[in-house]
């Protein structure tokens, strides 16, 4: 069935009964450690929506975390799946030849950044292609036992990516050791500088500085470091933008130290942030990047694409037996073909503007709105209780994610107060003004709650 609708839907109260039954057998077989934004059981998806097991229709504004970049089961890429599913299942690609991740690494070495022969890995997940990258700097450069990573970060929650995952204590907690050499600096946050005393304008060269005067003179030699890992924009550390002067004199540094630069585009990439990759904003060239996510419309594929000498190694250094097998591969080159047939990266352009415009017309309205930011479809809300101190406001973020909800609009958190609303890059203007339309009415229920 096919769900035709122009607004959120909400006919039972959410959660309804179908879906209460579902999450009480979720909580007694399932891992405590899944966190759950809001109490949504899916039956359902097409396009811009998702409809639960009691029948209630949402808008999505959240895409299952920047993953269906392209709208659920888009027509192309579900016929490719169907395709492929006839024809082909699995086969070990450690042992044998694979012509479709052939087909995709030919694509894709040639949209990302850089005029230098290229390789790639084909694992399962955004984690996997952080741990694919750090193994591959390390082995390369074994006199350089030190990588530099950036707090609050996400990469992963495998123990090398875990390593550089920052965003929150408790992802960490217990886990010790993790992988040696991993070295923590403060990302270039100008909305909340990251040293005491100074000014936003001040924040790119406190964190060079940082590096340069601090780090590299008293903690880890330069030429004992491997690679730095930055995510263009912070995705679960609040949509944070990283300033595109930053990322240039980051680069510059890297280059004069001989040191690798991994891009991690886990959740930035695929047209979501009105360009290819987020990177592109700032002319970076990276060594390495990780890329998942959006990749395949919700299968699970990720990809570490190199220089092509840095994935020259020996045999047996680093296998996969699932990764990428062909119905995966499909979808992902599916995906592809809508991007640029749709020209979905010039439409994460046009209607990100657009949702950025209509948001700061809601922080006019409302004091608890400290920030709006972000590129193209991937922008932050922070919520504070003084615009003036900033100091986050947990409580008020949280209350406008449930109200929301209740209303028929998905959107998610990150960072400490912050929202992400990232939905999927085919949406059209009379989307955002639901999608405004629900929010401030979410804001006046919060502000009432928090009287």
């Amino acid at each position: 069935m096919v769900i035709n609708v122009s607004r959120p839907q909400i006919v039972v109260e959410p959660p309804g009964p179908k879906a209460k039954e579902w999450i009480e057998k979720d909580k007694q077989l399932l891992s405590t450690s899944l966190t759950r934004t809001a109490p949504l059981v899916p039956a359902e998806t097409w396009y811009v929506w998702v409809k639960d097991v009691d029948g209630n229709i949402y808008l999505d504004f959240g895409s299952g975390i920047a993953v269906v970049n392209v709208g659920h089961r888009h027509p192309k890429v579900v016929e490719a799946i169907k395709k492929t599913v006839d024809i082909l299942d699995h086969t070990n690609s450690c042992d044998f030849y694979h012509y479709l991740q052939v087909m995709y690494a030919e694509r894709i070495t040639k949209l990302t950044p850089g005029n230098f022969r290229k390789r790639v890995f084909f694992g399962n997940s955004g984690t996997e292609a952080v741990e694919c990258a750090l193994k591959a700097v390390k082995w390369h450069a074994r006199t350089r036992p030190y990588i530099i990573g950036f707090v609050p970060g996400f990469h992963g929650r495998t123990m090398g990516s875990l390593s550089f995952t920052t965003t929150k204590l408790t992802a960490r907690r217990g886990f010790f050791p993790m992988m040696p050499g991993a070295v923590h600096v403060p990302f270039p946050n100008t909305y909340r500088p990251p040293f005491k005393g100074i000014k936003e304008d001040e924040v790119v060269e406190a964190v060079l500085s940082y590096i340069e005067d601090y780090l590299f003179k008293y903690v880890v030699p330069p030429d004992e470091v491997a690679a730095v890992l930055i995510e263009p924009i912070l995705g679960a550390g609040g949509v944070v933008v990283a300033p595109d002067e930053f990322l240039q004199k980051l680069y510059k540094i890297t280059r004069e130290h001989g040191i690798y630069f991994i891009a991690d585009e886990v959740q930035t990439g695929f047209a979501r942030t009105g360009k290819m990759w987020a990177i592109e904003y700032s002319g970076v060239v990276p060594d390495v990047m990780t890329v998942s996510k959006a990749i395949a419309n919700g299968l699970p594929m990720g990809v570490c694409i190199t220089r092509a000498e840095l994935l020259e190694w020996d045999p047996d250094c680093h296998e996969n037996t699932l990764g990428a097998n062909p119905i995966v591969v499909s979808a992902a080159l599916a995906v592809l073909d809508v991007i640029e047939e749709e020209r979905l990266a010039d439409n994460a352009a046009k209607m990100g503007a657009y949702l950025m415009k209509r948001l700061r017309e809601l922080q006019d309205k409302y004091d608890p709105i400290g920030d709006v930011r972000g590129r193209g479809l991937m922008i932050g809300v922070e919520f504070v209780k003084d615009r003036r101190t900033k100091e986050p406001y947990v409580k008020f973020r949280n209350i406008v994610i449930e109200e929301a909800f209740k209303r028929g609009l998905i959107i998610l958190g990150a960072g400490i107060s912050a929202l992400r609303i990232q939905p999927p890059l085919v949406i059209k203007e009379e989307h955002i003004d639901i999608a405004i339309e629900i929010m401030d009415q979410a804001l006046k229920a919060a502000m009432e709650r928090c009287k």
